[in-house]
């Protein structure tokens, strides 16, 4: 009976995983296929699901007619025990693995949480595993507190291959190129799946299309798809309270809709020479799934990144307008602020 339920159960799962991720893999004329949105889906699908358990738990499934042997029982069972012995870090680490596998995972959270304070901070399958229930039940911690997790478990045992491929995600959705794909060509260089080999792939691939767009390196769109045009200058008075600009000093230019927290819409990075004009189109997307497009009503921020990173820093100088995409003409955007 189990092995017809993993049977149905991974078929469901795979077709679901490829009808979600077919229009993220497919590639568009204006835009290479986004891998960060492809391994959000991915992992929210899979990630829970019996192909993952599978390799992580120690359980060993049997055949079992009592309903008293469920998984749901016996988690329930060492969850019981574990509360009133104690307990090792193992043994909380599975814990967190079987409310995982369950679905319950603000349990797992706090299981692999304790696990980690037992283990004081040492042990890396601890840390992926407080990670992944964060992934799991939002997708953006992979750019914030999950990936920070991921970094730390890599500190611990850097041959981890989960903390590597969930790390060089991570690290292409804050902006950091070239560590995405040291990572994604580290994972390839073992890996034997031609599947899992083409996410690799494909991460590198945009990996280094993140990385020519950082670079300044125009995008192309149709000369007639939506766009968002400004008109960028740095405000005199904001001038004379600041030190000099350095003359590297980055200007990236963002579009993002404060109903809909996540990565911009468009983001270009330029010279901080002042005034710039700037057009975004969807070809300045860093997802597929979050493009412009006619009607959106967006905001658009420009920041001087002091510090030259793709992240806000306090002091950075910034200046943001309303944009309604379709119909405004090019707006003035003046930096007249700094970041707090």
């Amino acid at each position: 009976m189990i092995t017809v339920f993993v049977l149905i159960a991974g078929s469901l799962a795979t077709g679901a995983a490829l009808l979600l991720l077919w229009p993220l893999l497919r590639r568009r004329e204006d835009q290479p296929a986004d891998a960060i949105a492809s391994i959000a889906v991915l992992l929210v699908v899979l990630l829970a699901g019996a192909g993952l358990y599978s390799q992580l738990t120690k359980y060993q499934w049997k055949e079992q007619a009592d309903a008293g042997n469920s998984a749901a029982a016996m988690t329930a069972k060492l969850a019981k025990r574990l509360a009133r012995d104690g307990g090792s870090v193992d043994e909380w680490v599975m814990l967190g693995r079987s409310y995982s596998e369950l679905g319950q995972v603000p349990l797992a959270l706090r299981a692999f949480q304790k696990a980690d304070q037992m283990a004081n901070g040492a042990n890396a399958e601890a840390v992926i595993g407080q990670a992944q229930a964060l992934v799991l039940q939002d997708i953006e911690e992979l750019r914030g507190r999950a990936g920070r997790m991921f970094e730390r478990a890599l500190e611990i045992d850097p041959t981890s291959r989960t903390a590597l491929f969930y790390s060089a995600f991570g690290a292409l959705g804050r902006g950091e190129p070239a560590l995405a794909r040291t990572r994604f060509n580290q994972l390839l260089a073992q890996e034997q799946d031609p599947q899992v080999r083409a996410l690799l792939e494909r991460g590198i691939a945009s990996a280094d299309e993140q990385e020519r767009r950082m670079a300044g390196e125009p995008a192309t769109a149709a000369p007639d798809a939506p766009r968002i045009a400004v008109r960028v200058t740095l405000s005199p008075e904001l001038a004379t309270r600041i030190p000099a600009i350095p003359r590297d000093a980055v200007l990236f230019v963002a579009a993002r809709d404060p109903k809909s927290p996540g990565p911009p819409f468009a983001v270009r990075k330029l010279a901080a020479n002042f005034p710039v004009e700037v057009d975004l189109t969807a070809a300045d997307a860093m997802m597929e799934s979050r493009r412009i497009s006619a009607g959106q009503q967006l905001d658009v921020v420009a920041r001087i990144a002091l510090g030259g990173t793709p992240t806000a820093s306090s002091g950075d100088p910034f200046g943001q307008v309303s944009y309604h995409v379709g119909k405004d003409g090019r707006l003035n955007i003046v930096i007249d602020r700094l970041a707090p």
